[in-house]
């Protein structure tokens, strides 16, 4: 009998995670990688216990965020340099190496990720094995609803144990420490809202609405609402939500994929939508904004974007969260994403970046999964997929706090 998130848990079967005869036969000599890390790190550093016990020093050039690594096992370096961060995760999973704080790692992995280079990326038939396997899940139309149902299909229960009370995933902006993670989300999309201009009475389409707290916002504004989802379960706890409202009249919940929508609304927003439609589709994505927009329109969107100078090296490897996580996902390369936009009569403008705010919210939402688990609010799911979820939110905290990635909200008006 299947367990709730197995799905997510064996993800990985048709990619390669660094195992095997040969990649065993080969980890006593593996150890060379270390001192290509070292010879890398250009902030930071990593106390690195080895197998065999002794200890070494890694970077330590300039000040920076420190980790500790304990490797049990040599294999867990074999991952790291034949498949990168899958491997590295197989690694972490088969209690290959271990850490009291992995986000320290992933900072450090982060903040460096250029002058490490190929070090920590799957290499050779291991990439190409990997990326025929993200391919295999490109987000065609009559696809990406299957992507889409593999993360947010787990259950409302699921995420209504972790989230905050407004079941918005995706991250906050804090306008003081001391905001809760409700105010905070609250804040994130009053100011995507206001960068609207909306005005009582007109047209919203929210491509990718999640559980609906934005459009209910929005219809509080005096604003009519067509929220676009692929998640059953979204829709559902959307619908029950906006009724209980009282805003049922101003907000229509549509189970359709963007680039089947061709009306005419007076303002756009979408919320972390964007890096669940894949490289492939980013034209036919701003086409569809383009035109569901009238002319003079504006379009919100909050994205998660990847720096400039390491995109393509990402681009051509699957890693651990499009293996596990997000099936067919791509952060954005935004100088590429923009021009895109530009070229389909939309400009961008007053882009604001808060990646730090999305550190903090990820480390927030790992304490409270852990409070979910403690207090049994999380029926269904194996100790493996728990190991899983708290490494993903572990990998994306560690990733904002260092730098390669990003969160930003920037306004489009359509020429």
């Amino acid at each position: 009998m299947s367990t709730r998130g197995e799905h997510l848990v064996r993800a990985d079967r048709r990619f390669a995670t660094g195992g095997g005869l040969v990649a065993r036969l080969s980890a006593p000599a593996i150890s060379r990688v270390l001192d290509e890390i070292d010879k890398r790190l250009s902030t930071g550093g990593i106390e690195t216990t080895l197998p065999d016990g002794s200890r070494r020093d890694l970077g330590f050039r300039a000040d920076g965020p420190t980790a500790i690594v304990h490797l049990s096992s040599w294999m867990a370096l074999v991952r790291l340099a034949t498949s990168g961060s899958v491997g590295w995760y197989k690694a972490w999973a088969s209690g290959e190496w271990s850490s009291p704080d992995p986000v320290r790692i992933f900072e450090i992995f982060s903040a460096d990720a250029a002058a490490l280079g190929e070090v920590g990326r799957a290499k050779g038939p291991f990439r190409w094995m990997n990326a025929l396997a993200h391919r295999l899940r490109d987000n065609a139309p009559g696809k990406a609803r299957k992507n889409i149902a593999a993360h947010y299909d787990l259950g409302n229960d699921f995420y209504s144990a972790w989230l905050d009370d407004t079941m918005t995933y995706s991250s906050a902006w804090f306008s003081s420490p001391a905001d809760t993670l409700k105010e905070a989300q609250l804040h994130k999309v009053r100011k995507l809202l206001d960068r609207l201009d909306l005005a009582p009475g007109q047209r919203l389409l929210e491509i990718g609405c999640g559980w609906g707290t934005l459009a209910i916002e929005a219809a509080r504004r005096g604003v009519f609402v067509v929220g676009l989802t692929l998640s059953t379960e979204q829709k559902a706890w959307a619908e029950r939500k906006i009724a209980n409202a009282g805003l049922s009249d101003r907000i229509e919940i549509r189970l359709q994929d963007y680039r089947e929508t061709a009306e005419q609304f007076d303002a756009v927003a979408s919320v972390e939508m964007v890096e669940a439609v894949g490289q492939r589709w980013w034209g036919a994505y701003l086409e569809s904004i383009a035109r569901n927009l009238k002319a003079g329109g504006r379009a919100a969107l909050q994205f998660i974007s990847i720096e400039h100078r390491l995109f393509d090296n990402y681009a051509r490897n699957a890693d651990f969260i499009q293996t596990y996580i997000f099936p067919g996902g791509c952060l954005l390369d935004e100088p590429q994403f923009a021009a895109l936009a530009i070229e389909r009569g939309l400009s961008w403008q007053d882009r604001a970046g808060f990646r730090l705010h999305y550190a903090e919210t990820l480390k927030r939402w790992r304490d409270q999964y852990s409070d979910a688990i403690e207090q049994g609010a999380l029926q269904g799911f194996t100790e493996q997929f728990h190991d899983l979820w708290r490494y993903y939110l572990m990998y994306c905290e560690g990733g904002f706090r260092g730098g390669a990635i990003d969160v930003a909200q920037v306004t489009m008006v359509k020429s």
